[in-house]
């Protein structure tokens, strides 16, 4: 089936370009999970794949599990992808009706499951924090409800956004207008950590665990 807009990143080694530090490996203290809500979509700027992989690398440089949509395509690929062939471990979680639309990425774990309620929760419970990277309907979805669930207390895994070329912005914007209209608490904003480059990600993450365990 032809899906128009997507395609499959290309993770043949002479593809892949490895931007991690040469710093000595700094493992992950209290994350060994790390949950990626992505587009399955590459996306207009090229700076989003970039990105996607550099977390997947650093993933892997880390020591730190990517639990991650399970498709191949797009950013959720890219991410998942750089973490494999980086010699990460990768779990991957996908309804089965995404099988034949999105693919599975080869040598890296998964598993099927029934419906999207099932992913998610999958996914949430396979992590111990969540970074958000530019996506789509279904990106923003993931978020908004592990973001209710916060404010619910519910949970206190950081949630981070990364917001490379300012792709979340207006998502912040809207969730101040929010609070400004009387709709939610003014800690509404602080249960989103929004960072601005993908080096702020795992040790922010980190920080974050360390101030919840306090």
């Amino acid at each position: 089936m032809a899906l128009t807009g997507r395609r499959e990143y290309d993770f043949t080694p002479a593809k892949i370009i490895v931007q991690c530090s040469p710093e000595p490996i700094k493992r992950c203290k209290f994350m060994k999970s790390l949950c990626v809500y992505c587009g399955s979509r590459p996306g207009a700027d090229p700076a989003f794949q970039k990105t996607a992989i550099w977390i997947g690398q650093e993933a892997a440089r880390r020591n730190c599990r990517i639990v991650y949509g399970g498709g191949k395509l797009g950013l959720m690929g890219a991410t998942a992808g750089a973490a494999r062939d980086a010699g990460g471990d990768v779990f991957g979680v996908i309804p089965d009706f995404l099988v034949e639309l999105e693919g599975i990425l080869d040598g890296v774990d998964h598993k099927v499951v029934k419906t999207m309620h099932e992913r998610k929760m999958l996914m949430f419970e396979e992590s111990d924090a969540i970074l958000t990277l530019p996506g789509g309907i279904g990106t923003l979805e993931e978020l908004i409800e592990v973001l209710s669930w916060a404010r619910l207390a519910l949970h206190r895994k950081p949630i981070i956004v990364l917001n490379i070329k300012e792709f979340w912005t207006p998502l912040k914007i809207l969730i101040e207008h929010v609070i400004e209209e009387g709709f939610a608490d003014k800690e509404l904003i602080s249960d989103l950590i929004f960072v601005e480059t993908p080096e702020e990600v795992f040790p922010t993450a980190e920080s974050h665990m360390l101030r919840a365990r306090a």
